[in-house]
């Protein structure tokens, strides 16, 4: 059988995707950002030096082998996982397009990782993010080629390896909806930090070091990164009661049962 109300979790699906296209066009007319930082959680082409820009992909590119193999049995179990994970790439690719200006010529940006991680697990989302991360490159100008290991590795392995952890964690000894809102919230601030530890790797401050370049490019993104985690955390929670509703069969197939 079927979703049960495969028409409401199509006009979810549709509307997900509508939101996607309005950012698509947004970001497609917004002026260009000038200046020495990285314009929010996408690291931009040809801004990390080749060595770290080589280690970056060197870390994912294990995560999306694992992740293949497990996105392939996927694929064979009907259109309903289909149709799941479908959703789960669009959530991501919605929430990551949509660009927040934040300081010092920089933006910030929800991920949309933790919906996809806690319904596939983390390797499957590696591979759904990783493909979110390269259509944003071609397509949008966000991120780019050569800085695709290090922003996949920040928000499509680092963000769902939390939620995942924190899901699994938690949801025997909290309500579900804490939980999710907890894992999306967190996984957002995750990939935060690591795309702050990645460009103080890349740029240490001449003066305190990693150390202290970290702490300025964590404090750029903060003031934007807190707010928007928070409203991901409560997004995540409604679209996910939708599922539950609506897709309680293939929620258990999947293993998430709440």
């Amino acid at each position: 059988m079927f979703f049960k109300n495969p028409k409401r979790l199509g006009w979810l699906l549709l509307a997900v995707l509508l939101l996607g296209a309005r950012a698509a066009w947004a970001d497609s007319i917004a002026p260009p950002v000038e200046g020495p930082i990285s314009p929010g959680m996408h690291i931009f082409e040809g801004f990390l030096p080749p060595f770290w820009a080589l280690f970056w992909f060197v870390m994912t590119i294990p995560f999306w082998v694992v992740g293949f193999r497990r996105l392939n049995q996927l694929v064979k179990q009907g259109r309903e996982t289909m149709l799941l994970l479908g959703l789960s790439g669009a959530y991501a690719f919605v929430l990551s397009a949509l660009k927040i200006p934040s300081v010092t010529g920089s933006s910030s940006h929800p991920t949309g990782t933790g919906l996809g991680a806690i319904l596939f697990g983390p390797m499957v989302m590696s591979v759904l993010g990783g493909i979110v991360l390269l259509f944003q490159a071609l397509l949008l100008a966000h991120g780019g080629l050569t800085t695709l290991g290090a922003n996949a590795f920040s928000m499509a392995v680092t963000g769902p390896l939390v939620a995942y952890g924190l899901w699994v964690g938690l949801r025997n000894r909290l309500p579900a909806s804490w939980v999710i809102f907890l894992a999306a919230a967190f996984a957002d601030w995750a990939t935060y930090l690591v795309t702050s530890l990645q460009l103080a790797l890349a740029y240490p401050d001449p003066v305190g070091g990693i150390l202290a370049s970290f702490l300025k490019f964590g404090a750029i993104f903060a003031l934007t990164q807190i707010p928007l985690a928070i409203s991901e955390g409560l997004l995540t929670v409604i679209i996910f009661n939708a599922l539950r509703n609506n897709a309680p069969a293939e929620l258990k197939t999947l293993g998430v049962e709440v």
